[in-house]
């Protein structure tokens, strides 16, 4: 059988491109391949594999203090977690 190929230019920032293409790398995989599993999901999924949804008020206070580093809490195990929470 006989396989044809598209190619897709896309124009991106250079800063997110570099930022993604260094967590692709740990993942094990090129751009091209990440590439062609967003595809074959949103095929599988007859649309895009997740929610887009512009967020509420709380939630985009929630990312900015994340992206502050503001009141995060980190636990060296997830024991210590589940022993702080009480869970």
């Amino acid at each position: 059988m006989s396989r044809k190929e598209s190619k897709v230019n896309v124009r991106i920032d250079s800063g997110l491109k570099g930022r993604v293409s260094t967590i692709l790398h740990n993942l094990g995989l090129s751009e091209s391949e990440a590439i062609r599993v967003f595809y074959r999901q949103i095929e599988h999924w007859q649309g895009l594999p997740f929610d887009v949804k512009i967020p509420n008020e709380e939630t985009r206070k929630a990312m900015q203090r994340v992206r502050e580093r503001r009141d995060l809490v980190s636990y060296d195990s997830a024991e210590e977690y589940f022993e702080d929470t009480g869970i």
